[in-house]
């Protein structure tokens, strides 16, 4: 069972949280007892990789706000100018509807898509597709509520679990392949070191409880 004591051993940053977090460990050791997090590599991979792309519990929602030079460096292919890039800088919602247009079942830049399915939750979910799917299966209409995913921390670990179990990330915690879990979820090794610091503590500290 994850205590708040022991949520604060690993992860520190999380007393900073804004989120219930009373509620929220409730609603984790609720799915590790009624989900397929049924062993310590599952359940140590599923806290090490949300702990990761919420910034230890702190971070529900996509931060968008980037500067020129920013967006230059990240999103480079979206704002190939300086001039382009000036003209999005510190707009968190054109750089959105920008960025994610035309894909992931969003409308175009104009349709306000990329804004509104912008990532949220604990694995940021994101993109019109992944809102509908997710939202189907848990019989909540997330494309006229997206706020759901990131309002409390229920919807924030729904959606997690939903995204864990469609993309079948438990095959790699069973095979304590966290590399390819982190390629399969994020696209790439982006915070691998430390994705795998927090997954190592996290088996320590539960293979003890």
């Amino acid at each position: 069972m994850i205590t708040k004591e022991v949520l604060f051993s690993i992860f520190p940053y999380a007393r900073k949280s804004k989120l219930d977090l009373d509620l929220m460990l409730i609603v984790l050791n609720d799915s590790f007892q009624h989900s397929s997090l049924t062993t310590l590599n599952r359940r140590a991979s599923f806290l090490a990789q949300v702990a990761h792309e919420s910034a230890q519990f702190t971070v529900v929602s996509e931060n968008l706000n980037y500067s020129a030079a920013g967006l230059r460096k990240v999103f480079r292919k979206y704002f190939p100018t300086d001039e382009l890039a000036a003209e999005y800088a510190r707009k968190p919602s054109k750089i959105a509807n920008r960025v994610y247009a035309n894909r992931m079942e969003n409308g175009d830049e104009a349709s306000g898509d990329g804004w509104r399915y912008r990532g949220r939750g604990f694995i940021q979910l994101t993109g019109k597709r992944n809102y509908r799917l997710c939202g189907k299966d848990l019989g909540i209409n997330l494309l006229e509520d997206p706020d759901y995913v990131s309002r409390s921390p229920v919807g924030a670990i729904e959606s997690a679990l939903w995204f864990w179990t469609v993309n079948n990330l438990n095959s790699y915690a069973d095979r304590d392949d966290l590399k390819g879990q982190t390629r399969k979820l994020n696209g790439g090794f982006n915070g691998l070191e430390e994705r795998l610091k927090y997954y190592e503590e996290v088996k320590r500290v539960l293979a003890n409880e």
